[in-house]
């Protein structure tokens, strides 16, 4: 089967996705073109043949040439497999134009698209969004949706067919578990042996939440815990909290984009997101991988995915979420019992995690509805 994958600018989780379904698809023998911007050729990994179609996050004088670009790629494809709602209504608009001679004997592909994220901003980007919502609902084949309320959304802007998307969990390298591993990683933090390590990794993006990661540190820096909180990642809001760091002295580091985050996973004391929304977020799975004992948002899908291997904290009111973060981890950290069966419930909630084969067997009967001829 030809499959073409099309996917926008990534700030990261979905240009891994795409990459390791490529690589689960390529390994099961399918042919793999993959479509999107230059900058996330290197997230999509070297399994398949990269085009670079230039697909943004916001709409452009330029969308009507990639729209053309999707449509010669899409054109001799079983399937066209969009990730994201731009990427999706592009696609969609591309391939509703392929209309092949009768002699041809082939038909237009079969379009799938998987929306990674619940679009966040202002009323214009609601209004934009809605609007590419119809557009994917009603022009997919099938939607995929990484937590259950896009799948809901996807039924409700029309899809015939909406489903909840298997997301392949990374896997825990041994090494990094290893207790002297797990030692070189707090000494090259420079912890103390009586710091306890709070990790967070994400985006330094609205969405993620990271002004509560400050407010609760001011609120467990009350408490007895002697503690580091790092996050590892980048992203826009870098300079506004470094400066909130400052200003309120806590023991907050943020590290920057790391390579090693499964180290600091396999050395945290905790694993701690205050996301607003995510989807199946790969960090916890990988936290999961490694018996972090974890405390989280429950917002999104992040519950289906670390079930009852983590300790949830509502995300309403907003005004509450560093507070209540704060109280969860003090108990974990105050309690090794409990906090040792939270460790022992993350490694059986990692060993359920889907796995790539999990994801190929999905995407085969999805892709298998085959052309719709229309």
């Amino acid at each position: 089967m030809r499959v073409l994958q099309v996917l926008g600018s990534s700030a990261g989780g979905v240009g891994r996705h795409v990459g390791q379904v490529v690589s689960a698809l390529s390994s099961a023998g399918d042919d793999v073109v993959v479509a999107g911007p230059a900058v996330v050729r290197p997230l999509v990994g070297t399994d398949a043949r990269f085009e670079a179609v230039e697909i943004t996050d916001r709409p452009r004088v330029g969308d009507v040439a990639a729209v053309r670009r999707l449509a010669a790629l899409g054109r001799g494809a079983d399937v066209v497999h969009a990730h994201g709602l731009r990427a999706g209504a592009l696609a969609i608009l591309g391939v509703r134009g392929l209309r092949r001679a009768p002699a041809d004997g082939s038909r237009r592909p079969h379009v799938v698209v998987t929306l990674h994220n619940l679009p966040v901003g202002g009323r214009a980007v609601r209004a934009v969004s809605a609007v590419l919502e119809g557009v994917v609902g009603r022009g997919a084949d099938v939607v995929l949706g990484v937590s259950p309320d896009l799948v809901t959304l996807a039924t409700a802007r029309g899809a015939r067919r909406a489903e909840l998307a298997l997301v392949p969990a990374p896997r825990a390298a041994a090494a990094e578990d290893d207790p002297a591993q797990v030692r070189r990683t707090r000494a090259a933090l420079g912890l103390a042996d009586d710091e306890r390590l709070l990790v967070t990794v994400a985006r330094l993006a609205p969405q993620k939440g990271l002004g509560d990661v400050v407010a609760a540190a001011r609120v467990l820096a009350g408490t007895p815990h002697r503690f580091r909180w790092v996050v590892a990642g980048d992203g826009p809001l870098r300079g506004e909290l470094e400066a909130d760091v400052r200003a309120s002295g806590v023991p907050v580091e943020l590290l920057g984009a790391r390579d090693d985050v499964g180290a600091l996973l396999a050395a945290a004391d905790a694993a701690v997101s205050t996301a607003r929304w995510e989807g199946q977020p790969l960090w916890l799975q990988e936290a999961l991988a490694h018996g972090a004992a974890i405390v989280a948002t429950d917002v999104g899908g992040t519950g289906a995915v670390v079930g009852d291997a983590a300790v949830l904290v509502g995300a309403e009111p907003a005004s509450g979420i560093g507070g209540a973060v704060a109280e969860a981890v003090a108990r974990l950290l105050a309690d090794d019992d409990a906090r040792a069966a939270v460790r022992g419930r993350a490694r059986a909630r990692a060993a359920a995690l889907p796995t790539g084969a999990d994801v190929v067997e999905q995407l085969t009967a999805v892709y298998a509805g085959g052309a719709t001829g229309d």
